[in-house]
């Protein structure tokens, strides 16, 4: 197979960003996981889809045409043919995503949509469970992580960039529980691989976190 790199990481480490540079840099294919669950969450919000009712969770995951594409150098997220890369990461998204993504129904849908994509070979995947469940096979794993403090801050600049209205405080608390849900789920919790490189990224710039990573998948390759 040829190299699959796989991050994973708990919410607001900068796995997206370094992912998605790691995968130009590389010219590998970069698969957004955690926004493919992030487009069921919004696609819940929309219908107004009880979010206790796994079920039917489970049928809009299935239902769901997820399709990812690069333009203008940003990663487009695409649910039924429509551009939803802005409105997938609003807050209210953020709130129920990992809620949503915790529940089997969901992820046995699109967990194989991920691998599909994988198949492929030269990609770069982030997400909670990539290295453990996902692709246990992937040839390079890394770990990131940040202090809460710090990725509450990174969250919220880039919420902030994205012209989005956001608090500090309310993003540290989503992050805070996020974390809670994401190491405390019944399926696929968030965890290390032993296999996994561990880099805590608190204090770095995103080109320090790349250069380090950078050397990490071409020691695999």
């Amino acid at each position: 197979m040829k190299s699959i790199i796989a991050i994973d990481g708990p919410a607001g480490a900068g796995k997206s960003t370094i992912a998605k540079s790691l995968a130009e840099a590389l010219n590998y294919l970069y698969i957004d996981t955690g926004a493919m669950y992030r487009a069921v969450a919004y696609q819940a919000l929309q219908q107004q889809a009880p979010l206790d009712d796994a079920e039917r969770l489970g049928q809009l995951a299935a239902q769901a045409n997820i399709d990812m594409r690069a333009e203008n150098g940003e990663n487009r997220i695409l649910l039924n043919g429509y551009d939803v890369t802005k409105e997938i990461r609003l807050p209210q998204v953020s709130a129920v995503a990992s809620a949503v993504s915790a529940l089997p129904q969901v992820r046995e849908q699109l967990v194989p949509k991920q691998r599909e994509l994988a198949a492929r070979g030269r990609a770069v995947l982030d997400g909670r469970d990539i290295g453990t469940v996902v692709l246990p096979q992937a040839d390079c794993k890394i770990y990131l992580t940040a202090s809460l403090d710090e990725r509450a801050e990174r969250r919220y600049k880039e919420l902030l960039a994205r012209g989005l209205e956001a608090d500090l405080a309310e993003v540290r608390r989503d992050i805070e529980q996020r974390d809670y849900q994401d190491t405390h789920r019944e399926t696929s919790p968030l965890r290390q691989a032993d296999d996994a490189v561990y880099l805590d990224t608190t204090g770095l710039s995103i080109e320090q976190v790349l250069a380090k990573v950078l050397q990490l998948a071409e020691a695999a390759e």
